[in-house]
This record gives structure tokens, C-alpha cells and sequence, in this order.
């Protein structure tokens, strides 16, 4: 890991200013080349990627390709509407404007500051970063030191292909993020938890910094009865425990009804056998938890309710298997905070109004799960909650659908990304009201006398 000192992270960020105004960035075929080099970068070092990845979290080949390579999809999909996103839009305006022509301008911010996290530590830089650059900005990036494999892939790879007064990354602990957030950025996008969201957020806002906010909590996952079972017990298997389940929108606990409870952890279960065998220590498609650190938080909640599936761990190996817990109750500290792991809290409910209150009383999840195939209970679940995002009958896939805005409300985040919305985010859109020289009327300048009925008219 490599720490860079506070004058050297204030050089960084001045030479990306003067690069800056030599308005490069905002040619739309310059982005379009910096995109394609993005792509580039991907598709050349696919092997260095999945090595670095294999060695931070023992993420399988596959998974590196679905879940961290696969942000080249966004990377395609903003190079194929870029042209369109940046074009100024015309504004209707009042026929007593008749004389006026009105424009939105998209406009770059400036340098902006991404901080990723370690979860999925390519991806999710790449993706905010795609945003970055179509919107015509230059971006400093912050790589998790958790993640020290990936981290220095990514120093070395971006180092390799962009210019630093263009694209930078900048590595290092907390000291160094620290001393990140006291410089002055023109927008900051963190990913990460609640709690460190908010130290970004207070720093920001000392420089009046806007911030984007992709943080987590508690996304639950409601099961009714009227289901196809099999699919179900798979795609919330999948959901759940994917990258050991270190994913900030995977399904947190699961409320099922107490009619197809049974039938569906032991769904899961033969589910779990299916994917990893009958020991997933030995599964090459099973990850590992990210640090010691994180293995001791987890294990911690193993002493919470009852395990009904799993519950082993090897501290040497950061290993714990996939597990659910049985006869949970609310106060124990596996429904306190978020799990961000392979642990699966099942509560069970009699009548949905229960479980809509229950998930009510917590902060707002950045995802909500719901498996039925009843719509009336679809739509009631969707007006009577607040989530991120919802998704139905499956678990995690809205996040692929670049046409989604994907992001968290209250705890969960603020601001979104995606397709387009990563376009916004790194946008200001200028208005711009253009009048004529061919008329003036003189309705509106001094003297105003027996001109407040006209002026009465025009309003009303």
C-alpha cells in the first residue's frame, strides 16, 4: 500500500484543475477516446483483474466476470448514448416569453473525488467512474486499503493509461482519506457504510462539497406463499450469498410467511448443497471474508437465535459458511446493524401488516426484496414501504439495468448512479434564457404608472 503525502495530494488535485480549464474534457469526442481507453484498460488486463481479485477475496473466476469485468457493460452503454446525454435540450417558455429561446446546458463539475469501497473493488470504481468521464470531469480516485491486491492493480493500470492531471488514484489508510476530504472537490461520491458516510459528508460540507451517498443497511427480503419455491430458494441463495455475502444490497434477512417457512429454509438449504457442495470450505466458487477484523464481527452473530443451516468457520482461512439463523428476535445484535455477511436472519410473520411495520420502524434500506406473484400484494408492499429500490420475485438484478438509477434514500444514501444518472451526477445542467434585440417592450421599466393592470393580466 502506498500513502501519499497531504503537498503531494494538494499537487494532484491543483494540476487536475489547470488540465481543467484547458476545457478538454468537455469535447464529447475526447470522452468518447478516454471511454474507449476505459474499455481498453478492462479488456487487456483481464487475467491481472481476476488474479487481484482471487488473492483479496477469493472471488471465483466467474464471479470476477459477472460481478467486476461485467461494469464494462456501462462503459458500453454510456458510449452509445454520450452524443445525446451532452447535447444542450430546448426549455418551453411562456407565450408572454415569445421573444426568449430557452436552454439546459450539461456542464462538467470540475475534479471530482471517488472513494470505493472493498467489497467489490474494481467494480465499483469503475462504474462511478464511467459517470465521471462522460460527464467531461476529472476524478481522483481512492481505492479501500482493505482490498490491497485490487488497490494497487488499479494505481498501477490507471497510472498506465490515463494522465494523472486527467485521472488519478491515490492510495493509502484512513491518514490518507483524511486528507483527501479536506481538499476542496466539486463533487465527492462515496461508497461505503452509514457511518463513514457521514464523516464524508461533514467534511464536504465544511468546502460546501456536494456529495453523492451509496451506503446500505438492512435490505429485507418478504416471502409470501404463493411462489414457485424452487426458483425462489435460488435466487435468494444466490442473492444472499454471493462474495460470502459482502454486498451492500444483499437480501439481509428474510421475513417469510409462517405457512412455507420450513419448506423454504429447507429449500435453501438443498439449494446451498446444489451451489457449493456439501462443504463449501472446499467450493472454488465460495468467497472468503475480506479481513480478520470483519471474521470477528461476523462470528459474533452465530450466538444469535438458532442455526438451522451452516454455522461453520475457520479463523485462519477468514472462512464461514453459508448460514441461517432460526428464532431470532428483533434485540439481537443480528437485527441491529447490517450483517454484510454469509448469515441469513429468517423471522416469520402471520400477516403481511406485520412485516410492512416491522421493516417500517427500521431506517430505510437501500433494497427491498419481495417474492409473490400476487400483484395486489406487489403494490401494496410498494406504496406502503420505502426503499433504495425494489426488486420483485429475484434478488440484486435491478443493479445490472443501466437504465435504473441505482441508490439509497435516508440511511441508505443519497443521490443515485447508472446509465444516465451517472451522466447527472457529474453534471450541472445551466439554464441559459437567450433573448432578441428585434423587439423591447416596455411594460416592464420605470415609470410603472398605468402599468399594474397589464402587469395584473400578464400574471394571472
Amino acid at each position: 500500500m502506498v500513502t501519499i503525502e497531504t503537498s503531494k495530494i494538494t499537487r494532484i488535485v491543483e494540476k487536475q484543475r489547470n488540465f481543467f480549464q484547458t476545457v478538454q474534457t468537455k469535447d464529447v469526442n475526447f470522452r468518447l477516446e478516454q471511454l474507449n481507453k476505459l474499455k481498453q484498460l478492462i479488456t487487456e488486463n483481464e487475467q491481472q483483474i481476476t488474479k487481484a481479485l482471487k488473492a483479496d477475496l477469493n472471488k471465483s473466476e466467474f464471479e470476477v466476470y459477472a460481478t467486476e469485468i461485467g461494469s464494462i457493460k456501462e462503459i458500453n452503454y454510456a458510449i452509445k448514448n454520450i452524443k445525446n446525454w451532452s447535447k444542450p435540450k430546448k426549455a418551453d417558455v411562456p407565450l408572454d416569453f415569445f421573444s426568449y429561446s430557452g436552454k439546459i446546458y450539461p456542464e462538467p463539475l470540475g475534479v471530482v473525488l471517488i472513494v470505493s469501497p472493498w467489497n467489490y473493488p474494481f467494480a465499483l470504481i469503475i462504474t462511478p467512474l464511467v459517470g465521471a468521464i462522460a460527464a467531461g470531469n476529472c476524478a481522483i480516485i481512492k481505492p479501500s486499503e482493505l482490498a490491497p491486491h485490487t488497490s494497487s492493480l488499479v494505481a498501477e493500470l490507471i497510472g498506465k493509461y490515463f494522465k494523472s492531471e486527467y485521472i488519478a488514484v491515490v492510495e493509502g489508510g484512513v491518514e490518507t482519506s483524511q486528507e483527501l476530504l479536506a481538499q476542496k472537490f466539486d463533487h465527492i461520491f462515496f461508497t461505503g457504510g452509514t457511518a463513514i458516510g457521514k464523516i464524508v459528508m461533514e467534511a464536504a460540507a465544511k468546502q460546501l462539497t456536494p456529495v453523492t451517498l451509496e451506503l446500505g443497511g438492512k435490505s429485507p427480503c418478504i416471502v409470501d406463499t404463493d411462489i414457485n419455491l424452487e426458483h425462489t430458494a435460488r435466487r435468494i441463495t444466490w442473492g444472499k450469498f454471493i462474495n460470502s455475502g459482502q454486498t451492500c444490497i444483499a437480501p439481509d434477512y428474510l421475513l417469510v410467511n409462517q405457512n412455507i417457512k420450513k419448506d423454504l429454509i429447507a429449500a435453501i438449504q438443498k439449494t446451498l448443497k446444489q451451489f457449493y457442495g456439501d462443504n463449501p470450505a472446499q467450493s472454488p466458487d465460495y468467497g472468503r471474508i475480506i479481513s480478520h477484523r470483519h471474521f470477528e464481527r461476523l462470528t459474533k452473530f452465530l450466538n444469535n437465535g438458532k442455526i438451522t443451516v451452516g454455522g461453520e468457520t475457520n479463523y485462519e482461512n477468514k472462512y464461514i459458511a453459508p448460514t441461517i439463523l432460526d428464532k431470532v428476535a428483533l434485540t439481537d445484535p443480528v437485527m441491529q446493524e447490517e450483517i454484510f455477511g454469509p448469515i441469513l436472519p429468517v423471522i416469520e410473520y402471520t400477516d403481511i401488516k406485520d412485516a410492512i411495520a416491522l421493516i417500517n420502524s427500521q431506517p430505510k434500506p437501500l433494497a427491498l426484496y419481495l417474492f409473490t406473484q400476487n400483484q395486489t400484494l406487489q403494490k401494496r408492499v410498494l406504496q406502503e414501504t420505502s426503499s433504495g429500490g425494489v426488486c420483485i420475485n429475484d434478488t440484486m438484478m435491478h443493479i445490472g439495468v443501466s437504465s435504473l438509477p441505482f441508490g439509497g434514500v435516508g440511511d441508505s444514501g443519497i443521490g443515485s448512479y447508472h446509465g444516465k444518472a451517472s451522466f447527472d451526477t457529474f453534471s450541472h445542467y445551466k439554464s441559459v434564457l437567450k433573448n432578441s434585440f428585434w423587439l423591447d417592450l416596455n411594460w416592464r421599466y420605470a415609470p410603472y404608472k398605468n402599468k399594474l393592470s397589464l402587469l395584473k393580466k400578464i400574471i394571472k
